[in-house]
């Protein structure tokens, strides 16, 4: 199983077992679902979700059998994960899975996905050390995840 990190529970609110989690990540409406399993901690310890709301800056969950905060409050301070097969994405690439991928503008190869930076606009991908491409399809001409590489559209100015 891979993991992708998508946040972090900083506390318990209330009484009956619900949680904070502080998230950045992207695909919240994909993974913050009534039944979607979230992994805690390090050792990956397994609850499905019962409820979820948004509050303030919060995701709100409960867990299934776990109506008490007594029963839930050991898990703060612990980062959350979902399983990388669990995240239906409808036509789109989980960014995560791009780092490693061999980017080109036409035949020339320019370097290697090595970091996914996230921004309110948009993602970025940093290739090799010093070129940064947004993800997004103006920029973004081709990907082909049997052949890990990424095809860029030629764009004057952009190495």
């Amino acid at each position: 199983m891979e993991f992708i990190n998508i946040g972090k529970i900083v506390n318990t609110h209330g009484l009956k077992g619900e949680l904070r989690i502080i998230s950045d990540f992207r695909y919240k409406h994909k993974v913050f679902i009534n039944g979607m399993k979230l992994y805690v901690g390090k050792k990956y310890e397994e609850f499905t979700i019962n409820t979820y709301r948004f509050h303030k800056i919060y995701d709100m969950v409960t867990f299934d059998g776990y109506n008490d905060i007594n029963e839930v409050e050991y898990l703060k301070g612990k980062s959350v994960y979902i399983n990388a097969d669990d995240l239906k994405l409808d036509n789109e690439i989980y960014s995560g899975k791009l780092i490693g991928f061999k980017v080109y503008i036409g035949d020339k190869e320019i370097g290697n996905v090595t970091e996914i930076i996230d921004t309110k606009a948009n993602e970025v991908l940093r290739i090799s050390k010093d070129i940064l491409i947004p993800y997004v399809d103006a920029f973004i001409k081709k990907i082909d995840l049997d052949k890990k590489i990424i095809i860029v559209n030629d764009i004057g100015g952009l190495i």
